[in-house]
């Protein structure tokens, strides 16, 4: 299996991107295609024994930076790391793609480049969260700030094979984040949405509040991008935050340096789980092809599981079963795009809030 690394995209490329893609080489049994300036590349292979390992350079002449717009790298930048490498999957050269670059670029020239599934308006990132107990699917983390329901049900039924497919679950659970667990809770955009869901084959489990994430109750969370990213971003730092209050009490005295060493490694493994770069990309469901984005700040560590998780995504022919479901759920495919339903929903729900107002108070006399 061939996966093409970004090797221009991050905040720390090329240095960690090309250790991470030597390190993927040696202990993944992958070929990688390093897709960027070749001066450049080479020069830091240069820094690394990689005799006999299956690595390989595709020269692109031109960088997106994370200051570019969507459009414009997509436009103006053709021969970008970005575009060169998703055109090697597009011509069947490669099975993978993974960059820590541009996302908002990724997902604009993979969508011009390797299309659309069949039956899907949108795609959507994809993440996993450290829970209580196993990791949690949320979806959109960034790449769709506004969505209408159709785009939500069908992050449902992504989020639902991903999980299924790929993190082996047996019949996850799908939940729909809101501000209440309640029908009545919510805007226009979730309570259509619950509407739809709830009459579809999915294991829908109802709408979930933010503390519900974590407990790890529910295999699936669906949302819009703009609350997917703050949900995402709010976690990272409260595990930042978090780790480093730990470390600075367990410090502060002789005994509990003690006691911390004694407990090393249930700390280690607690490190672990909510470490970021252990998860290492999030894929781009809804595309025709194999297109993983990573985090900016990607190390070493990050990139070499963002490919293992790359390589896993193709194995389990992620896309396969995509368009099986979507198959299944053929009704709400065929619905929504005519707005009818939605229109209708709508209709239903400013009846319900209309029916359960509170009375006004009687005139004092």
């Amino acid at each position: 299996m061939k996966i093409v690394v970004d090797a221009m995209g991050g905040d720390q490329a090329p240095q960690e991107i090309v250790a991470g893609a030597v390190d993927a080489a040696r202990s993944l049994n992958l070929q990688i295609i390093l897709v960027g300036i070749q001066d450049l590349i080479e020069r830091e292979l240069q820094k690394h024994d990689i005799r006999n390992l299956p690595i390989f350079i595709q020269p692109a002449a031109e960088v997106v930076t994370m200051r570019d717009s969507p459009s414009k790298a997509m436009r103006r930048k053709r021969e970008s790391s970005i575009a060169v490498g998703l055109r090697l999957v597009q011509d069947g050269r490669a099975q993978g793609f993974i960059s820590a670059g541009n996302s908002g670029a990724v997902m604009a020239i993979a969508m011009v480049t390797l299309k659309k599934l069949k039956g899907i308006d949108r795609p959507a990132i994809v993440t996993c969260l450290p829970t209580l107990k196993e990791p949690v699917t949320i979806l959109d983390v960034g790449g769709n700030v506004d969505c209408t329901p159709l785009h939500l049900a069908q992050f449902a039924i992504m989020g639902s094979v991903y999980a299924q497919r790929v993190l082996n679950r047996q019949y996850p659970k799908v939940g729909l984040l809101s501000n209440g667990e309640e029908e009545s809770k919510g805007n226009e955009l979730t309570r259509a949405t619950h509407e739809l869901l709830k009459n579809s084959p999915l294991n829908y489990v109802g709408s979930v509040e933010g503390r519900d994430i974590f407990p790890g109750e529910v295999d699936v969370i669906v949302c819009d991008g703009f609350v997917g990213n703050i949900v995402l971003k709010t976690a990272e730092g409260l595990a930042l935050a978090m780790t480093g209050i730990l470390r600075e009490e367990l410090s502060a005295s002789l005994a509990r340096k003690t006691g911390a060493w004694l407990c090393r490694q249930g700390l280690r493994e607690m490190k672990k789980r909510v470490d970021y770069t252990e998860y290492g990309g999030a894929p781009l469901l809804g595309i025709n092809g194999n297109c993983f984005i990573a985090h900016g700040s990607s190390c070493r560590k990050a990139i070499r599981n963002g490919i293992r998780l790359c390589a896993e995504f193709s194995e389990q022919r992620v896309n396969e079963h995509l368009l099986n479901e979507l198959d299944k759920n053929h009704e709400i495919q065929k619905l929504l795009p005519k707005k009818k339903l939605w229109n209708q929903i709508k209709e239903k729900i400013i009846a319900k809030d209309t029916s359960d107002e509170i009375d006004p108070a009687p005139e004092e006399d």
